[in-house]
C-alpha cells in the first residue's frame, strides 16, 4: 500500500444534499445562435428567454402546441392583435422572446491537478433539450432525457489544466414526436424554452467508486435491499470493502471488483422497531454507503435517503404500509409563470406542496413531464403521493406504439427517471404519459407496464392516464367517473339533473378488477381575476387576460370584473365540492386528480382552478373551507334533493369517508339544521364506537319536518365527525304564499303581441316570460346556458356548452326578497338556469341594469340577463329570460321566483326608468 491514510470522497447525492468535490459551472457562459460569432453572454442556469435573448413574437413564431380554434388568425375581432407592434395570443401566457432551435454554450474550465487519472462526471440538471457536448472542439456525446438530468463522463478527457466545454442545446420537435401538447415541452404551459435550469457543475471522485445505489424497502421484513453499481476505473482487480451504515446500525462486506462497472447487492436489516413513512408521519432514513479502495487509500461515500414504505393495490384497493389509502390529488401541468420552466430549489416546491396540503390533498399527478429532484424531497419531508409520467401525450401530433422513433424514446426516459429518482419513497406511481393514441398503443403500453412492474415492485403502475383500461395496470385512470364529462354539454349529472348529493359511481367500477382513480375531475372555470396581472413580472406574460380585459371594457362591463371573478368563482367552488363528494361517496374508490387546483394558463386560456398560476388564493374561497369537503375525514350526507317545500320532510343518510392514519375510536357524530343566523331547528347525534379506515361508513340517518318554516328560507344542514365538518345548503319554500296580493293587475305572457304593446302604452305592468328556445340568436338564442360553470373553456372544446359562468345578482334587490339568494348561483338557481335563455339586453338598450345578470364567457363577454326592466310609453315591463310557462307543478324554486317578481310588480318600487320604444323590445323574438 503506497500510503498509511484514505482520502474521503463524499458524493452526497441522495435527497438534495450539498454536492462535494465539484466545480461550479453557473454562471457567466459565452453564447450564441451562430457557432461562428462568440459575441454574446448569458447566464447560466437559465433560458435564452430569461437572459433577454430569442425573437419578437409574431404571427408565424413556430409555437409548440395545437390551436383548437383558429379564429385569432382570421376573426376580426382579433385583427388589432394581429398586428405586428401588438401582438397577443390567446393560447397561452406569451414569453418576452421566443426561440426555437439551437443555441451553443462556452465555458472555460481549470482542472485541478489532484483530479487526474480521477473519476468525472458533467452534470446538468434540466436540460431542454436535446444537448451535444465538445471538450476541446473534440465531441463527447449527445442526450435527450427530458425528466432527468444529462450526465457526460469526462474521465480522461478532463485532464488537469484549461480546457472548452461547449454545449449546443436543441429545443426542436425533430424525430422525436412526445406529443405537440405534452407540457415537457408545450407551449401551453412552461414554455419551448432552450438552456439549463438546475445544477451544474463537474464531479470527481475516486477511480473506485460507487456509481449509483438503488434501495428497497421491504416492511414486511423490515429490512432493505441495496443494489449498487460499483465502478472500477482501474485496470485492475480492486480488492474493496463495501459498508452501509443507517440507523445506527452497520454493515461490511469485502467486494472483488472488476474493472469496469459491477453489480452488488446486500441485504441491510434495520432491526425490530422499524418506522414507516406515509402521508401522515413522511419519516426518512438515511442510508451511507462507502467503498475503501485500500490499495489506492481512497474511499467513496455515498448518502440516500429512503422511506420505508410499502405502495400497493390489496383487495382492489390502493394500500399504503397495508392501510387503504384514498388519492385526493391534483394535476401539475408545468406552468411556471415567473420563470417559464421549473424551479429546481425546494422553497418553491415546498409553496406548491403546501398549497396542496392546505387544501385536503395528499397526491399530486404530473401530466406528461418529471419534476426536478427537489419536487421529490420536498414531496419526501411532506408525505405527497407522486404520479410521474415519461414526458409524453403522444396524441394530436403523434402515436405511441406504432413504431416511431417515441417508443424506444419512452424506455429509455422511463430508465432514466427511475435511475433519477426512484429511491424516493414519494414516487409511488409512473405512467408512460397521458391519453394516448395509436393502432398499437395498447399493446405498447400493456408490455410497457409489465415490464415495469417485473423490474421495479417499489411503486404501482397504470398504462396510461385517462385510457386504456388494460388488466395488466395495477391500477386504472378513467375519466368516466365525473359530474361532467368531455363532450356531454347540457346532458352531464351537474346541468341535466336536479341538484341531489346521493349519486356515486359504484355501478361503473363494479365492472372493473383494479381500483380507479378519476381522471381530470373537475375542469370548471372560472372568470379571469385582471388584478393577478400585476404579478406576471417574470418572462410570460398575461397577453391572453389582455384581450379579456379590453373586450369587458369595450362591452361596458369594465366595473364588474371583479363581481364577475368572484360570483363565478362560488360557482366554480360548488361545482369542485359535488365532483370531489361523488368520489368521497364511491365505496373502495381509489381517488381522484383534479384538473386542477390551480389555473392551466394554456389551451385557449384553462381557468379552472381555485388558485391562480402561482398557486395563490384569488379571494372566493379559502383552504380551511375548501378543506371541508376535501380532506382524509370527510362527513358526507346523501340527499335526494337540496329544494324542498315546507309540505315536505328532509331525509338524508350521513357516512363519512375516513382515510386517517388509524381508526377513530369513541366518535362523537352528529347534525344540525339550522338557518342562515345560526339558529338551530333541528340536530342530533349518533354515537360510534369506532370508525374504520375506508369510506361509506355510515353514521345514521336524519329526519326533519319542514311545515315550521313559513317563510322561503336558506338552510344550512352541517354533518360532523369529531372535529371534522361539512355542510350543504337546503331551499325551503312555502306552499302558501301571501294569499293578500293579488296579481290580477300585472299581464304576464309569452310574447309581445299587438294588444300587449297597446296595454304597455297604455300604463300596464307586464311580465313576459320568455318560452325557452324562442329567443332570438341575434339576443342570444345561441348561447347554451346551464347550471354549472364552463367546461375547461369553450375555445379547447369546441364552443361545449354552457357557455355560461352562472348569474350575478344583488341579493338585496326588492325583486328577490321572496327569494332568498346570494350574488352567486347557487343549487336553488338550478331551475332558472336550465329553463332559460341569457339575453344579450345591450342590443336592446345598454342603459339597462339587469336585476339578475348572466356571467358570459370571457373571450365574448356580452352583457346578458335574465331579468330586467324598461318603460315602454306609460308602462312598466319586466322580462325574464326564465320560462314560467312548462312544467311548473315540478318546479317549487320557479313558483318562487316567479311569485317574489310578482309581489315586487305589485310594489311601489318596480319603476324602471330606461326606456325603450317598441321596435327595440321586439328584437327578443
Amino acid at each position: 500500500m503506497r500510503t498509511n491514510f484514505l482520502t474521503l470522497f463524499s458524493l452526497l447525492v441522495a435527497s438534495c444534499s450539498q454536492q462535494t468535490n465539484q466545480i461550479d459551472l453557473s454562471g457567466e457562459w459565452q453564447f450564441t445562435t451562430d457557432s461562428t460569432q462568440w459575441n454574446s453572454k448569458i447566464q447560466l442556469p437559465g433560458s435564452m428567454t430569461s437572459n433577454g435573448f430569442g425573437e419578437e413574437i409574431t404571427l408565424n413564431t413556430p409555437w409548440v402546441g395545437g390551436i383548437a380554434d383558429s379564429s385569432y388568425f382570421k376573426s376580426e375581432k382579433y385583427a388589432r392583435y394581429r398586428e405586428p407592434n401588438n401582438i397577443k395570443v390567446p393560447f397561452w401566457l406569451q414569453p418576452e422572446k421566443y426561440y426555437k432551435g439551437v443555441a451553443w454554450y462556452k465555458k472555460e474550465v481549470n482542472i485541478p491537478a489532484d483530479w487526474n487519472q480521477q473519476d468525472i462526471i458533467l452534470y446538468l440538471e434540466r436540460c431542454h433539450w436535446e444537448t451535444r457536448l465538445w471538450v476541446d472542439n473534440k465531441e463527447v456525446g449527445m442526450q435527450n432525457a427530458l425528466g432527468a438530468p444529462h450526465q457526460y463522463d469526462l474521465t480522461g478527457i478532463l485532464t488537469p489544466g484549461k480546457h472548452v466545454l461547449t454545449m449546443r442545446i436543441d429545443n426542436r420537435v425533430k424525430e422525436i414526436d412526445l406529443g405537440e401538447n405534452s407540457h415537457s415541452i408545450s407551449d401551453h404551459t412552461q414554455g419551448n424554452w432552450n438552456g439549463v435550469v438546475g445544477d451544474m457543475y463537474l464531479q470527481v471522485r475516486p477511480q473506485v467508486n460507487i456509481a449509483s445505489m438503488a434501495v428497497y424497502p421491504n416492511v414486511a421484513t423490515k429490512s432493505i435491499r441495496v443494489k449498487a453499481n460499483l465502478k472500477n476505473r482501474k485496470h485492475a482487480v480492486a480488492q474493496t470493502v463495501l459498508t452501509l451504515k443507517s440507523d445506527g446500525k452497520s454493515i461490511r462486506k469485502k467486494v472483488v471488483l472488476q474493472p469496469g462497472e459491477n453489480e452488488i447487492e446486500m441485504l441491510f436489516s434495520l432491526g425490530d422497531e422499524i418506522r414507516l413513512w406515509d402521508e401522515f408521519d413522511p419519516y426518512l432514513y438515511q442510508l451511507e454507503a462507502s467503498l475503501e479502495d485500500k490499495e489506492e487509500a481512497t474511499v467513496d461515500v455515498r448518502l440516500e435517503s429512503f422511506g420505508m414504505r410499502d405502495f400497493k393495490v390489496i383487495d382492489k384497493r390502493i394500500t399504503i404500509n397495508g392501510r387503504p389509502v384514498f388519492l385526493r390529488g391534483t394535476l401539475d401541468c408545468a406552468a411556471f409563470p415567473k420563470t417559464g420552466y421549473p424551479p429546481t430549489d425546494k422553497a418553491a416546491w415546498e409553496k406548491i406542496f403546501t398549497a396542496c396540503r392546505n387544501h385536503g390533498l395528499n397526491h399530486i399527478r404530473f401530466h406528461s413531464w418529471c419534476p426536478p429532484e427537489a419536487a421529490f424531497c420536498v414531496a419526501d419531508e411532506m408525505g405527497m403521493y407522486l404520479e410521474v409520467e415519461c414526458s409524453s401525450w403522444a396524441n394530436q401530433s403523434t402515436t405511441i406504439g406504432d413504431g416511431r422513433a417515441l417508443d424506444d424514446f419512452i424506455l429509455k426516459e422511463s430508465e432514466a427517471i427511475v435511475k433519477a429518482f426512484g429511491n424516493h419513497p414519494s414516487f409511488c406511481m409512473m405512467m408512460y404519459g397521458n391519453e394516448p393514441a395509436g393502432v398499437g398503443s395498447s399493446k405498447y403500453l400493456e408490455w410497457f407496464t409489465a415490464l415495469w412492474k417485473e423490474r421495479d415492485d417499489r411503486r404501482i403502475y397504470c398504462t396510461s392516464a385517462g385510457w386504456p383500461n388494460l388488466p395488466v395496470s395495477d391500477f386504472l385512470s378513467d375519466a368516466s367517473p365525473r359530474i361532467q364529462g368531455w363532450g356531454q354539454g347540457l346532458n352531464s349529472i351537474i346541468n341535466a339533473q336536479a341538484p341531489r348529493t346521493d349519486y356515486d359511481w359504484s355501478q361503473y367500477i363494479e365492472r372493473f378488477n383494479q381500483p380507479m382513480v378519476s381522471h381530470e375531475i373537475g375542469q370548471w372555470c372560472v372568470y379571469p381575476n385582471f388584478k393577478e396581472m400585476s404579478k406576471y413580472d417574470g418572462v410570460m406574460h398575461p397577453k391572453n387576460f389582455e384581450i379579456f380585459q379590453e373586450s369587458l371594457k369595450e362591452n361596458g362591463m369594465e366595473a364588474l370584473a371583479d363581481s364577475f371573478l368572484l360570483a363565478s368563482g362560488k360557482l366554480q367552488a360548488l361545482c369542485y365540492k359535488a365532483d370531489i363528494e361523488a368520489a368521497l361517496r364511491t365505496k373502495d374508490f381509489g381517488g381522484f386528480q383534479l384538473l386542477g387546483l390551480y389555473d392551466f394558463p394554456g389551451q385557449g386560456t384553462a381557468l379552472v382552478g381555485v388558485l391562480d398560476a402561482f398557486w395563490e388564493e384569488k379571494g372566493y374561497i379559502s383552504p380551511e373551507a375548501y378543506s371541508r369537503f376535501c380532506n382524509y375525514t370527510v362527513p358526507l350526507a346523501r340527499l335526494p334533493k337540496l329544494v324542498y317545500t315546507n309540505a315536505e320532510v328532509l331525509k338524508a343518510t350521513a357516512e363519512v369517508a375516513h382515510y386517517g392514519s388509524a381508526p377513530l375510536k369513541n366518535v362523537t357524530a352528529g347534525w344540525a339544521l339550522s338557518d342562515v343566523e345560526g339558529n338551530k331547528i333541528q340536530s342530533g347525534q349518533w354515537q360510534l364506537d369506532e370508525i374504520a379506515i375506508g369510506n361509506n361508513q355510515p353514521l345514521g340517518e336524519l329526519k326533519v319536518s319542514l311545515e315550521g318554516i313559513t317563510t322561503p328560507q336558506r338552510l344550512i344542514l352541517e354533518v360532523s365527525v369529531n372535529d371534522r365538518k361539512n355542510d350543504w345548503n337546503i331551499w325551503v319554500y312555502p306552499i302558501d304564499r301571501q294569499q293578500n296580493l293579488d296579481f290580477s293587475q300585472i299581464l304576464m305572457t309569452d310574447c309581445l303581441d299587438e294588444a300587449t304593446l297597446n296595454a304597455l302604452n297604455e300604463g300596464a305592468s307586464v311580465l313576459l316570460s320568455l318560452k325557452q328556445g324562442t329567443l332570438a340568436k341575434e339576443l342570444g338564442g345561441d348561447i347554451q346556458i346551464g347550471f354549472s360553470s364552463i367546461f375547461w373553456n369553450t375555445a379547447w372544446t369546441n364552443r361545449q356548452a354552457p357557455h355560461t359562468l352562472g348569474i350575478l345578482c344583488n341579493p338585496s334587490h326588492p325583486a328577490l326578497d321572496e327569494f332568498p339568494t346570494e350574488y352567486y348561483s347557487d343549487y336553488q338557481w338550478w331551475d332558472a338556469m336550465s329553463h332559460s335563455g341569457a339575453i344579450e339586453f345591450s342590443k336592446i338598450s345598454p342603459q339597462i341594469r339587469p336585476v339578475v345578470r348572466v356571467i358570459d364567457d370571457w373571450f365574448t363577454n356580452r352583457p346578458l340577463a335574465l331579468v330586467f326592466e324598461v318603460k315602454i310609453g306609460k308602462g312598466k315591463l319586466l322580462v325574464s329570460g326564465i320560462d314560467f310557462w312548462q312544467d311548473m307543478n315540478s318546479r317549487p324554486e320557479a313558483r318562487q321566483l316567479l311569485h317574489s317578481l310578482r309581489k315586487y310588480m305589485v310594489s311601489p318600487e318596480f319603476c324602471p326608468v330606461v326606456e325603450v320604444d317598441k321596435e327595440q323590445i321586439l328584437k327578443l323574438f
